[in-house]
């Protein structure tokens, strides 16, 4: 990140469909990689669309953005579950952005945010076979947790959490 302004920012409603297209754009090369399509796994984020994002923030998600120089490369999500528990989400960072870091400072920005909310831990979920995610956020200091399978899902689905 050296040389370069970073800037993360709470995002609000305006930035719904700024919100919908880092995220589908981010992980559609997961999409690609796992066989998933909007057929068998229409909720993966590689399908992110305005509404899901609209949702989110009404049900009290909190979206933030990293800009660099001005632009817009990432987003990150978190979501109050309970008390003790927050829940990172829809961690996206443009692919020709990747290596720099970015990734890290959003989720190092949601570890902080859950501690001031009160939380203990955060979770999430990935999927199980994606070796290299897992592998990345093991090295930041989350712990691998349950694998499990789910009905409505192509592939099984890793748990992690971080303990604040």
């Amino acid at each position: 990140m050296r040389g370069k302004t970073i800037h993360i920012r709470q995002a609000s409603s305006v930035d719904t469909t700024l919100l919908a297209g880092i995220i589908s754009n981010s992980f559609r090369n997961v999409a690609e990689r796992f066989g998933l399509s909007d057929e068998n796994c229409p909720k993966h984020p590689s399908n992110c669309t305005d509404e899901w994002v609209q949702k989110d923030l009404a049900r009290g998600v909190i979206y933030y953005i990293l800009e660099k120089d001005g632009n817009p490369v990432g987003c990150v999500a978190i979501e109050p579950a309970s008390n003790d528990v927050c829940y990172l989400e829809r961690l996206a960072v443009l692919p020709n952005e990747r290596g720099n870091g970015y990734g890290r400072a959003l989720v190092t920005n949601v570890l902080l945010k859950a501690k001031t909310l009160g939380a203990q831990e955060v979770g999430i979920g990935i999927i199980a076979d994606h070796t290299e995610l897992k592998e990345w956020y093991r090295k930041i200091g989350f712990i691998e947790g349950d694998t499990k399978d789910f009905k409505h899902l192509p592939f099984r689905v890793t748990f992690m959490k971080y303990e604040l």
